[in-house]
């Protein structure tokens, strides 16, 4: 039996980390204005004379000094700082510009030696184009993405040291940036993206990426929708997930599977709902509760993956591993209450898995000899995982017949115990008595923040282990 154990734990590395874990996923940013270092000079004048100097006459009092009570020491003003003002004056006022900018049904007053700094402009400007010798110039914005504050944003990184983005706008400016060609800002808008990926921006994030080719971060992304789709209960998020995404989501061997295989299909049932039902609002339990209604086809003669409202989404339902839903009598009850798929299609199953189960009743499998291929294993393995949400002691089991191996799993104290259960505890399936039984398995253990982003992970290799009756092994 293949097994992969996928286990999201939120506070794995609290109790050695203490605070610092949490220092990890938290992010400070200190600005601070140059004019406000200034510091305001109070200036004290003491009027007096020195023992050498002869006494003033009345005369001297009243021709060559003021009465102390009119004395006014002038305060110093506090000037701007030079990035601040050029920001202002030249690019906000656009004062003493030489060149216009008509971009998005706004006028720009900008100028020539600032604009350079970007490759687009500097090749315009000192160039055989023509609008080298323009003093206005019709800037045409072919990418969507980018607005009037987006390109704000981008004409004004020319003109100060930094600007100030936030996640709802970066987008846009990333766009912008790559329009004009604006590295520092490009990093700079990476950087931020990559620091803020949640349920929120995970998809357009990863939109983004996909259409400017940055690869790394688009990585990122599709790593963070592994971890978490299957335990979000973000109803916007499942919104926004296309049917090539999905698909590529469920057949993923990385996928972290909570709790079952039949989970995958719960969780596509919820994305079809709220995919046809974009408006729809309300809360996830309440959502639960009209599912079920939605896919109710009492009047149509076919599943709903074979309408032509259903064949949309069936490239999604194409990787999962029904083999090991078909093993689960709960399950088949509910596929053929949901009439979402046509049960003719898993049939063929039944008779692989039947010849399986006769092999082993009759003692002729006793598990995979040696490590198995990857490829295969990553095709047909049991996938389950579970969700720990603090420290302490966890012990559970997977539901199924899974072939007369019972496996009881325990996390305690950073040790994840696998034990075959053949007669210490209870079994609600029947166990297998053979003396030794092999399986392979892989193990990957995630700690997650609140945002779902990966702060620590490991993963074995394809392992096999031949078990005793009873017999239980530590994987650390």
């Amino acid at each position: 039996m293949g097994n992969k154990l996928s286990s999201a734990i939120s506070n794995k590395f609290s109790k050695h980390s203490g605070s610092a874990h949490g220092k990890r996923g938290t992010k400070r940013k200190l600005e601070i204005d140059s004019d406000k270092s200034d510091n305001e000079e109070k200036v004290e004048g003491v009027v007096g004379r020195s023992e050498e100097s002869p006494s003033p006459t009345k005369s001297d009092l009243e021709v060559g000094l003021a009465p102390l009570s009119d004395i006014h020491t002038p305060k110093r003003k506090r000037l701007k700082s030079t990035s601040k003002y050029i920001y202002q004056t030249l690019f906000l006022d656009g004062e003493n510009s030489d060149i216009k900018i008509y971009a998005l049904e706004q006028e720009w007053k900008l100028h020539k030696i600032y604009l350079s700094q970007s490759p687009y402009f500097a090749c315009m400007f000192n160039g055989s184009w023509r609008e080298s010798l323009l003093s206005e110039i019709d800037l045409q914005i072919p990418d969507p993405a980018i607005d009037t504050a987006a390109l704000k944003t981008a004409f004004g990184s020319l003109y100060r040291d930094y600007v100030f983005i936030k996640p709802v706008e970066v987008v846009g400016v990333l766009a912008a940036a790559f329009l004009l060609q604006l590295d520092g800002l490009k990093q700079q808008c990476l950087t931020l993206m990559s620091n803020t990926i949640s349920g929120d921006t995970v998809c357009s994030y990863h939109e983004a990426c996909c259409r400017y080719s940055v690869e790394n971060l688009k990585a990122e992304c599709y790593n963070w929708l592994l971890t978490n789709i299957l335990t979000s209960t973000d109803l916007d998020l499942f919104k926004q997930i296309s049917v090539d995404m999905m698909k590529n989501l469920v057949g993923d061997p990385r996928l972290f599977v909570m709790q079952v295989e039949m989970d995958v299909y719960t969780v596509l049932k919820r994305w079809i709902f709220l995919k046809e039902n974009p408006t729809w609002c309300g809360d996830y339990k309440s959502m639960l509760s009209v599912i079920d209604d939605f896919f109710k086809r009492a009047d149509e003669p076919d599943c709903y993956l074979e309408s032509s409202e259903g064949q949309t989404y069936l490239p999604a339902f194409s990787p999962i591993r029904w083999q090991h839903i078909v093993i689960d009598l709960d399950s088949l009850l509910i596929l053929e209450q949901d009439r979402i798929i046509n049960l003719e299609w898993i049939k063929p199953l039944y008779h692989g898995m039947w010849r399986k189960m006769l092999k082993l009743e009759q003692s002729k499998d006793k598990g995979p000899e040696e490590i198995p291929d990857e490829n295969h294993f990553n095709q047909t393995s049991l996938r389950c995982g579970r969700l720990l949400k603090c420290e302490g002691e966890y012990c559970w089991r997977w539901v199924g017949y899974n072939y007369g191996v019972d496996i009881l799993l325990t996390y305690v104290n950073n040790l994840i115990f696998i034990k075959r259960n053949t007669l210490t505890q209870p079994n609600p399936h029947s166990a297998s008595l053979e003396k030794v039984r092999n399986f392979a398995y892989r193990l990957t253990v995630a700690s997650v923040d609140k945002d779902g982003k990966v702060t620590e992970t490991k993963t074995t290799e394809i392992q096999k282990l031949s078990l005793h009756k009873d017999e239980v092994i530590s994987d650390t």
